[in-house]
């Protein structure tokens, strides 16, 4: 269930390689396709044809071209509104991906100048009832990168075409609420339907076997290129955290995903002088809690276990009480970054502590940076 809940942080560029190796086929996240159908959509307006295929382009500047599905345009219609709907068929490559096939939608509705880009969940997207996520209670389950996509989109088209950009995007997504039930959203709170997801635009296919072999190569290479500091970094934000915070070279990073395991116990065979784990306060405080598999399909956030740390950590037995029953690992966070209790730091700690328990006395100094989805450091260990 790779898309249904929180997404990945996308693919960097030791994935990509990984993937000319192993021949699995990268696809295309809910949110590039929900991006694809919008330009579409949006030009139909403008212009009153329908581009196809669609070419938009993704963060890290990839250009691909979507085939459209379905299209409809009632522009001067006076029943209807001017409205257009363009949908595209999802393509998750060679990624189990509960969401590959889904035939993603976007109706877009012209708006009053001045309105901005409106945003709503259709048939089949989810609406975020909880707390603790990237989206306030009540918004539409489309996270803010591909919000931030499709408002790019809109102005382009807008530029070209002579639109104003004013527009209301309606995401929808067929038989969304069944597939939705396959996924974490009901339990985190996103009700009615999925979650429209990405970063980079890309699914990477999980492969747990290519993926771990890619990791050992990594660290082969970088010892091979006498490095004597190595990351371990679970997505692109991490790598640019890490690269912030040390003056490490390309090599040196290890696209370590959702396998700690793999790279702690491959470099317990193979050491480097000092190791950096830096990855989401989530994924790390299943680290932390004693789980070398981070992906959400093998281990979950323990709240109780997130209690516990925030009472060593200095909170009060209510504080505690609250985290236990938070809706996310996010949520308890911010609870206690409220009241002035370092959880990250101690969610690093012990997260560096079991790094170092599986590293068995290998000569290995480690440390864990624990960040939020925007890339902000939220936990720090020292050295170890």
């Amino acid at each position: 269930m790779t898309e249904g809940v929180t997404g990945t942080e996308g693919a960097t560029g030791g994935r990509a390689a990984q993937l000319k190796h192993t021949g699995l086929r990268p696809g295309w996240t809910t949110g590039a396709c929900a991006t694809a159908a919008t330009t579409a959509a949006y030009t139909a307006l403008l212009t009153g044809e329908f581009p196809d295929p669609v070419t938009i382009t993704l963060p890290k500047g990839r250009t691909p071209s979507f085939a459209l599905a379905t299209e409809e345009l009632t522009a001067g219609d006076p029943t209807a509104g001017d409205r257009a709907m363009a949908g595209v068929v999802k393509d998750a490559g060679d990624d189990p991906d509960v969401t590959h096939a889904a035939l993603i939608r976007a109706t877009v509705r012209l708006l009053p100048p001045g309105a901005g880009v409106v945003f709503r969940a259709g048939p089949g997207v989810g609406t975020v009832t909880r707390p603790g996520l990237p989206l306030d209670v009540g918004e539409p389950a489309i996270n803010p990168v591909p919000r931030q996509l499709m408002r790019s989109h809109v102005a382009e088209v807008a530029a070209r075409h002579g639109g104003t950009g004013d527009v209301e995007i309606t995401v929808s997504v067929d038989n969304g609420a069944e597939i939705a039930r396959s996924t974490w959203n009901p339990r985190l709170g996103i009700l009615g339907g999925l979650s429209i997801l990405g970063t980079t635009g890309i699914v990477v296919p999980y492969s747990c076997s290519a993926w771990i072999d890619s990791i050992r190569r990594g660290v082969d290479v970088a010892r091979a290129a006498g490095r004597t500091h190595v990351a371990g970094c679970t997505g692109s934000t991490s790598e640019r955290t890490v690269l912030a915070a040390y003056d490490l070279p390309e090599d040196a990073l290890l696209d370590m995903g959702d396998f700690a395991g793999a790279v702690l116990k491959y470099i317990r065979r193979h050491p480097v002088d000092r190791l950096t784990l830096c990855g989401g306060f989530a994924k790390l405080s299943k680290l932390a809690a004693g789980h070398l598999d981070l992906h959400s399909a093998r281990s979950q956030v323990d709240k109780t276990f997130l209690s516990q740390l925030a009472l060593t950590a200095g909170a009060d037995a209510p504080l505690a009480e609250q985290v236990a029953a938070a809706n996310t690992g996010l949520e308890a966070l911010r609870l206690c970054e409220s009241r002035g209790v370092p959880l990250g730091d101690e969610v690093a700690r012990r997260a560096r502590d079991e790094a170092l328990g599986v590293l068995r006395g290998a000569p290995v100094e480690v440390d864990v940076i624990c960040i939020d989805r925007a890339g902000t450091v939220v936990g720090r260990s020292d050295p170890a």
